[in-house]
C-alpha cells in the first residue's frame, strides 16, 4: 500500500537549520490516511468487524473441530515452552495418538503456540481468529492492490468480502471460524491470508522477475499452513500462465519457477508427509460422500447462478450482484484486460476443482493425493476470486454513471449530486448483507455467552472427576458416542465426549481432524464388550447419573449430573497372545477391523500384515483357540506418559506372548525389553506389540519423530536464494 504514495521530494523531512534529519512530519500519517479514502472505508469495515466478533475473545469450550485446533496450539505451547519442535513430537488425544503435527496442516497451530508462549495458548488461539477474520478487509484490499487493481477496486472488494455467506458455510467467510459455525476450518483461516498474497505475487511473477521468489516464498507458506489452499495457489498460477498477457515462453518460464519454488520452499512439508503417507488414514466414514467426492457441476453451478456462493439464504443477492457486475465486464474486455480474464477464469476453474470426482469420475485422479483431498473446498478459490471480481464491477459501474452524466453534460454540481446518490445507492443495497451478518453475530455472542455460563457451573461440576483421571492415569476416558447417549450427555451445548477435549483428557472416541491409523476403528467401538476396552485403552467412563455402566466397574465419584466408573482391569496396556493375521492398509484398516471388533476374545488379538509395516508376528496358540483365551501373563506396573511419547511397563509372562499398548502405529515408536532394542510389532487394529518370552520384563516405548527437519528448512531456504538471485539476474537494467 505505501508503494502507491507519492515519492518524496528531494530534501524533503530534512531540516537546514544546523540540525540533524528528522522523520517525516508527526501529521504525515494522517495526511496520507485523508489523502486515500479507500484506505478510512477498509479500516471502518475492519474496525466494525472488530467489534462485532469480540465475543471470538470469550473463553469457552468449542462444539466442533476448533476444540483440537485450540488443543494443538496449546499443545504446542507447551511443547515450545520445554524446547522441543512440536513438528516431530508425539500428540495423544485424538484417535490414540498420531504424529498429528506432521500428517495434519499444523504450522498455524505451532505459530499460534509460539504466541502462546507470552500470552498462553488458549488466548493466543482466540486473538488468532479475532484479528484474522476481522481484519480480513485488510488483506483483501492489500493482494488487490498487488494484483494491480484500483484502490478503489481494491477498497470495493475489502468491503464486500465480510459479507459472503456460501449454501456449505465452509468458504472464505466468517460462519466457518464462528462458535455456531464450528469454526471448524481454523488452519484455513491462515491459508486465505497466505493464499490471496500468493495469487497476487504469482501474477506479478509474470511480469516482473524480481517477484518469482516472493511469489514461490509465499506459496509455500500458503502450502505449509492450508493444503487445500496450497493446491488452489498452486492452481492459481496455473490460470495465470494461461490467460496472462507477454509473450507465452516468458510467462511458462516464470510460472514453471513460481510452481517449483513454492513445492521446493515447502519441501519441509511435502517430504515428511510423503514419506510417511502410508501411516495416515482415510476417513472411510467421509470418502464416498460429497464432503470428499465433491457436489458435481449441477449443484455447483445452481448455487453459483441461484447466488447461493456468495449470499446464501438472502432474499437480495447482493453480492452475487457485484460479481455478475465484474463478470460481465471481464467478458466485455476479454481481450483488452488480462486481469479481468484471469479471475473470471480463476472463479470458474476453482468451481470446476470443487466438482470433484462426482463430475469428473476417474479424471479427478489425475490430481495429486486426490484420495485425501475434500473437493468440495476448493470452492472457496471461486469465492476470493469472484470478491475481486466484486470489486472490478463497482468500479465498472461507477465508471458507466460518471461516463454517462459527462456525456449528458452535466456540471459538476449535478455530478456530485449524482455521486451522493450512487453512494447512498449503495449503502441502501449493502444494507440487506450487513443487517444479516450482524444479527448472526448477535446470535452468535449469545450462544457462546450461554455456553461459557454452563463452563463455568457444569464444568465446575465435573472438573473433580477430570482432576482425578489425570492424577490416576490409567487408560482412556469413554463418555459416549455421537450415534448414542453421549450426544445427550452436556456441558451446556456441548456433549461432554467432546467437552473434554478442552481438558487434555485422553478420550474416546471424538471422530475429529486427525489421520491416526485408529481413526476409523475407533468408530467401530462396541461399549457393551469388555474385550474392546482392554482393546483401546480405556480406563474410565463418565456417564450421567443414575446410569449403569455398560460393563463391569466400580463407581469412583459423583458430581452434580455426572458419575464416573473405573472399568476393571483396563489400562493402556494388555497381555494377548496372536491368534493370526489381519491383512489392511490406510484406506480400509476401519472395514477391516469391523469383524474383528465384533468376535474378539479377552486376551486374544490378531498382528497386521500392512503395506510397509513390518512383518506380523506370529500365532502363540493354536488357530483355533477356545472361547476365552487365558492371559500369557500379568502386567505389575505401567507408567503412561503419551503426551511425551513415553511409556513404560513391567510385566510377568507365565508363557510366551505380546505386550499390547493402546496406542495408534507409526514407524516411529521404539521398544527396549529389559534395556536391548526389540521389535515393535503392528497389532489389529492398527497398534503398537512386543513380542516377550516367559519370565520378568521391563518394556519401554519411546516415540523417535521425524528428524531432519532442519535440512529441509535449509533446503527450502536455498531454494528462494536462487530464485531470488534468477530475479536479480533477470531484471531490467
Amino acid at each position: 500500500m505505501l508503494t502507491d504514495l507519492p515519492p518524496a521530494e528531494p530534501g524533503a523531512g530534512r531540516r537546514h537549520n544546523g540540525g540533524t534529519t528528522t522523520g517525516r512530519h508527526p501529521n504525515g500519517t494522517l495526511r496520507r490516511l485523508l489523502a486515500h479514502p479507500q484506505l478510512l472505508a477498509v479500516s471502518a469495515v475492519a474496525g466494525w468487524n472488530l467489534w462485532s466478533l469480540r465475543a471470538f475473545l470469550v473463553p469457552v469450550a468449542y462444539l466442533y473441530d476448533a476444540s483440537v485446533h485450540e488443543q494443538m496450539a496449546r499443545s504446542a505451547t507447551r511443547l515450545l515452552d520445554k524446547g522441543h519442535v512440536p513438528f516431530s513430537a508425539w500428540y495423544p488425544y485424538m484417535g490414540m495418538g498420531s504424529e498429528q503435527y506432521l500428517h495434519y496442516q499444523s504450522l498455524a497451530s505451532v505459530i499460534t503456540g509460539l504466541a502462546g508462549t507470552a500470552v498462553g495458548g488458549d488466548v493466543a488461539f482466540r486473538w488468532s481468529m479475532l484479528l484474522l477474520v476481522g481484519l480480513w478487509p485488510f488483506a483483501v484490499y492489500g493482494s488487490g492492490r498487488l494484483l494491480g487493481l484500483s484502490r478503489w477496486a481494491a477498497m470495493a472488494s475489502a468491503l464486500a468480502a465480510p459479507f459472503v455467506v456460501s449454501f456449505t458455510g465452509i468458504g472464505f467467510e466468517r460462519g466457518a471460524y464462528s462458535w455456531t459455525g464450528g469454526a471448524e476450518v481454523w488452519t484455513q483461516l491462515f491459508g486465505s491470508w497466505a493464499l490471496t498474497f500468493a495469487w497476487a505475487l504469482a501474477w506479478r511473477a509474470l511480469g516482473q522477475p524480481r517477484f518469482v521468489w516472493a511469489a514461490s516464498a509465499l506459496g509455500g507458506l500458503t502450502i505449509a499452513l492450508h493444503f487445500m489452499s496450497g493446491y488452489l495457489a498452486l492452481f492459481g498460477t496455473m490460470v495465470m500462465v494461461l490467460a496472462g498477457t507477454g509473450p507465452w515462453r516468458v510467462r511458462l518460464e516464470r510460472g514453471v519457477l513460481v510452481l517449483l519454488g513454492s513445492l521446493g520452499s515447502a519441501i519441509w512439508v511435502i517430504g515428511p508427509l510423503l514419506l510417511s503417507r502410508q501411516w495416515s488414514s482415510i476417513n472411510q466414514a467421509l470418502a464416498g460422500t460429497p464432503y470428499v467426492r465433491g457436489y458435481g457441476a449441477a449443484r455447483e453451478l445452481g448455487w453459483l447462478f441461484t447466488g447461493q456462493i456468495f449470499d446464501a439464504r438472502r432474499a437480495v443477492p447482493v453480492i452475487s450482484v457485484l460479481v455478475l457486475c465484474g463478470a460481465g465486464l471481464a467478458l466485455v474486455r476479454w481481450y483488452a484486460d488480462a486481469l479481468a480474464r484471469t479471475l473470471l477464469l480463476l472463479l470458474f476453474g476453482c468451481l470446476a476443482l470443487s466438482f470433484g470426482p462426482t463430475t469428473w469420475g476417474a479424471l479427478a485422479d489425475l490430481v495429486p493425493a486426490h484420495a485425501d483431498l475434500y473437493f468440495r473446498r476448493f470452492s472457496m478459490g471461486a469465492q476470493l476470486a469472484g470478491v475481486f471480481l466484486a470489486g472490478l464491477g463497482v468500479e465498472g459501474v461507477w465508471k458507466l454513471c460518471a461516463h454517462a452524466a459527462r456525456r449528458a453534460g452535466a456540471g459538476r454540481a449535478l455530478r456530485g449530486a449524482g455521486a451522493v446518490v450512487l453512494c447512498v445507492g449503495a449503502l441502501a443495497w449493502a444494507a440487506p448483507a450487513w443487517s444479516e451478518i450482524a444479527s448472526y453475530d448477535h446470535s452468535d455472542a449469545a450462544v457462546v455467552r450461554a455456553q461459557h455460563s454452563a463452563d463455568k457451573s457444569d464444568g465446575a461440576e465435573l472438573a473433580p472427576l477430570v482432576a482425578y483421571v489425570k492424577a490416576h492415569p490409567a487408560g482412556r476416558v469413554y463418555a459416549g458416542l455421537s450415534s448414542n447417549w453421549g450426544n445427550h450427555f452436556m456441558v451446556g451445548y456441548v456433549p461432554v465426549f467432546k467437552y473434554l477435549v478442552t481438558k487434555d483428557v485422553d478420550e474416546m472416541v471424538y471422530m475429529v481432524p486427525t489421520l491416526s491409523l485408529m481413526l476409523g476403528p475407533e468408530a467401530e467401538f462396541d461399549q457393551s464388550n469388555p474385550a474392546d476396552y482392554a482393546l483401546f485403552g480405556v480406563g474410565y467412563i463418565l456417564l450421567p447419573v443414575g446410569t449403569a455402566p455398560p460393563v463391569p466397574a466400580t463407581q469412583v465419584m459423583t458430581r452434580g449430573p455426572y458419575s464416573l466408573w473405573r472399568v476393571a482391569g483396563s489400562g493402556y496396556a494388555e497381555l494377548v497372545r496372536v491368534t493370526g493375521n489381519m491383512v489392511a492398509d490406510r484406506a480400509d484398516v476401519g472395514t477391516q477391523s469391523l469383524g474383528l471388533l465384533q468376535g474378539l476374545a479377552p486376551g486374544e488379538d490378531l498382528s497386521v500384515r500392512y503395506p510397509g509395516g513390518p512383518p506380523p508376528a506370529q500365532p502363540q496358540v493354536p488357530s483355533a483357540p477356545p472361547l476365552g483365551i487365558a492371559p500369557p501373563g500379568q502386567i505389575l506396573s505401567e507408567t503412561p506418559d503419551l503426551a511425551n511419547g513415553r511409556f513404560r511397563a513391567r510385566v510377568d509372562m507365565q508363557a510366551p506372548g505380546t505386550l499390547l499398548l493402546s496406542v495408534a502405529y507409526e514407524p516411529g515408536w521404539q521398544a527396549t525389553v529389559d534395556g536391548h532394542p526389540a521389535q515393535v510389532t503392528m497389532m489389529a487394529p492398527a497398534l503398537l506389540g512386543v513380542v516377550l518370552g516367559p519370565g520378568t520384563h521391563s518394556v519401554r516405548f519411546v516415540f523417535v519423530g521425524f528428524q531432519w527437519y532442519l535440512e529441509l528448512w535449509l533446503a527450502g531456504a536455498g531454494t528462494l536464494a536462487v530464485l531470488y538471485w534468477y530475479g536479480r539476474r533477470r531484471a531490467p537494467r
